[in-house]
């Protein structure tokens, strides 16, 4: 999915066709502290960081239009907002990732090492939506998808939900439950602590630059799983990979073929250690997902557009 153009770059052709709108100093300091909030929301509905920034400036421009007096909560106002245009843009974008090139993932959000130390370098996002979790939401309804993330990781009550998806309390228990037993079923049930899989990660990728195929298979879930996301715009396989053994020599294969210019690096995808592959020029954000000690699926974004963090490091 293409990225959207930058925020900065849609603001200076919206100034120069129509007068900005202009908040009070008050709401403006209160929707920039939101902001980091606001993005989560739409991220974790849409899985792309281009396109929840989009929905944060447009909820901006409706905030900037609407009557501050009848706002008596600003956060639950831009929540509503928020979600009834993420719900409205998953709808629509169902066709699209329909006809998507290969496997659809989400776009990650990567952090380094030193992101920690320069804050100027983060996406000011709170990644407890992993990307297994993005992975199997996208498998829901816009409205599922909605309710469990309000209700299971914003924590708003069935109620609140119900004004917001503009549904019935019980109507939107439904919901949340048909799509919490979808994340149930598919989420790691025993998933390592950051170090440990840190170390795995680790393990993984040095096995691969040996060309180590024993110790790479012993590394991986019998069932393991890898996507890899092209996007049609580089090339990357489009079907999905299944079994330790395919999966390892899958990644041998590859660092055979290209020898030292096939290096790795780890990072921190979506909360969780994953890696950079770089082949020159070339590079690739792999999300790795353990369970009971083992990489369960490896999901590899090599699509250009979404890799905008990157970018941004």
């Amino acid at each position: 999915m293409p990225a959207s153009r930058p925020t900065a770059e849609r603001d200076c052709e919206q100034s120069s066709s129509r007068p900005r709108p202009v908040l009070p100093d008050r709401t403006m300091a209160e929707f920039d502290r939101l902001r980091p909030y606001l993005l989560r929301v739409a991220y974790s509905h849409l899985g792309s960081l281009s396109e929840a920034e989009d929905l944060v400036q447009e909820a901006w421009l409706r905030l900037a239009r609407a009557d501050r007096a009848e706002i008596r909560d600003l956060r639950a106002w831009l929540t509503t907002v928020i979600s009834r245009l993420a719900i409205d843009t998953l709808t629509s974008a169902r066709a699209r990732r329909e006809r998507y090139v290969g496997p659809w993932l989400p776009e990650p959000l990567v952090h380094s090492a030193e992101d920690s130390e320069d804050p100027a370098l983060r996406t000011d996002l709170d990644e407890d939506v992993s990307m297994a979790m993005l992975i199997v939401l996208e498998s829901l309804s816009p409205a599922e998808r909605s309710a469990f993330l309000l209700h299971d990781v914003f924590g708003y009550s069935f109620e609140e939900v119900a004004r917001i998806v503009d549904r019935t309390p019980a109507a939107t228990r439904k919901l949340a439950a048909r799509a919490r037993t979808a994340v149930e079923a598919r989420r790691p049930r025993y998933p390592a602590p950051a170090e440990e899989q840190r170390e795995i990660v680790q393990a993984f990728f040095g096995a691969v630059k040996d060309g180590d195929l024993a110790s790479l298979v012993e590394l991986l879930d019998p069932s393991v799983t890898m996507r890899s996301d092209g996007g049609g715009l580089v090339p990357a396989a489009r079907t999905v990979f299944t079994g330790a053994d395919r999966v390892a020599r899958i990644f041998t294969a590859m660092s055979g073929h290209y020898g030292d210019r096939y290096n790795g690096s780890v990072i921190t995808v979506n909360g969780a250690p994953g890696l950079l592959l770089e082949i020159g020029r070339d590079r690739s954000v792999a999300a790795i997902t353990v369970d009971r000690g083992l990489i369960i699926s490896i999901d590899v974004v090599r699509n250009p557009d979404k890799l905008t963090t990157l970018a941004r490091r």
